[in-house]
């Protein structure tokens, strides 16, 4: 009966406002609360608006013609300008576009060759060190702690000896 009583009570409170948590997500106030009413108001408003800025133009259009007719052309003068600006601002970046892809082309590329190049070479140079330098040093190496260790076991410890 409990059970029954709290989700019927659950069922009927209202709806919960809209929020907007911190990034963190460390359960702290919340940045924005707006209820769901003013969410639909401002919807239904806005909805209004629109409807009576269309009336508004059928309305002038039937009262005012000649007026509508000269806002019109000046209206499309306008466009057409605004046309020849993008289009010559267009015509810029394309221009500017084709100046990157040269530079990339003559220029980067280039460089790129020469850095690929000189790690090619820098390859070589650790292959050639390492086989001719590193190698016979390490052998030699090992050799010298091979025989201090045989001498070692053959003599005992030299540095007890001398006591």
């Amino acid at each position: 009966m409990e059970n029954e009583k709290a989700t019927s009570a659950e069922r009927t409170k209202p709806a919960a406002p809209l929020t907007y948590q911190e990034r963190s997500g460390n359960g702290a106030e919340p940045l924005i609360s707006i209820p769901w009413r003013y969410i639909l108001a401002a919807a239904f408003g806005v909805a209004l608006l629109f409807v009576l800025f269309i009336w508004l133009i059928v309305y002038l259009a039937n009262q005012q013609a000649d007026t509508i007719e000269a806002v019109r052309d000046v209206m499309v003068i306008i466009l057409a300008l605004e046309f020849c600006i993008f289009g010559a601002a267009f015509l810029i970046m394309m221009v500017m576009v084709i100046r990157l892809i040269n530079m990339m082309e003559f220029e980067v590329k280039p460089i790129l060759q020469k850095t690929n190049e000189t790690l090619n070479t820098m390859r070589g140079t650790t292959t050639f060190v390492s086989q001719n330098v590193v190698k016979p040093t390490i052998k030699a190496k090992s050799r010298a702690a091979g025989i201090r260790r045989g001498l070692k076991t053959l003599f005992g410890n030299p540095r007890n000896n001398i006591r």
